[in-house]
């Protein structure tokens, strides 16, 4: 099972380790905010990040802008500003029609959204909303993916303020 979660800004909510328990890998899709945000997950499951726009440059030192990792078989390429299935930004639809991962993650929206891309294989697009307090969003969400044979299966969605 992987943990997603973007744009904590910073805030470490407190519902986090409890809410991510029992993941085999944390994805952070940028945002940071501070170094201390991977440190504690690090203490729940081992983690993968990307650099935001608003990471400053010790954040930027330890991540990088895109990652492309395989995690059970499964191709996850995960960046910060992506955009969405037909509004693309930062020349992600020509890369992703090069070459399509089975999971793209990103962030930067602050808009918690899964769906299927049929045009790029059907990719699965997971933009887990936003975790931290800063942003004009009203919940405070976070995701986990099961995976079973190396395929998504079911996608939980995570309240982390305990309000659906």
């Amino acid at each position: 099972m992987i943990g997603i979660v973007s744009d904590t800004h910073g805030y470490f909510h407190p519902h986090l380790v409890d809410d991510l328990e029992g993941t085999d890998l944390i994805l952070h899709a940028g945002d940071i905010g501070d170094l201390a945000i991977l440190d504690g997950l690090e203490a729940v499951a081992p983690v993968k990040a990307v650099w935001g726009n608003a990471d400053g440059p010790d954040i930027r030192r330890r991540v990088s802008e895109h990652l492309r990792v395989e995690v059970e078989g499964l191709d996850v390429w995960m960046t910060h500003i992506a955009g969405r299935p037909g509004r693309w930004q930062n020349g992600m639809g020509a890369q992703l029609r090069a070459d399509p991962p089975d999971v793209l993650v990103c962030g930067h929206s602050h808009i918690l959204r899964v769906e299927r891309v049929e045009s790029l294989d059907n990719m699965l697009y997971v933009n887990p909303g936003a975790a931290g307090r800063q942003g004009f969003h009203k919940k405070k969400t976070c995701l986990r993916l099961r995976l079973r044979d190396g395929v998504p299966s079911e996608v939980d969605v995570i309240h982390l303020d305990g309000d659906a």
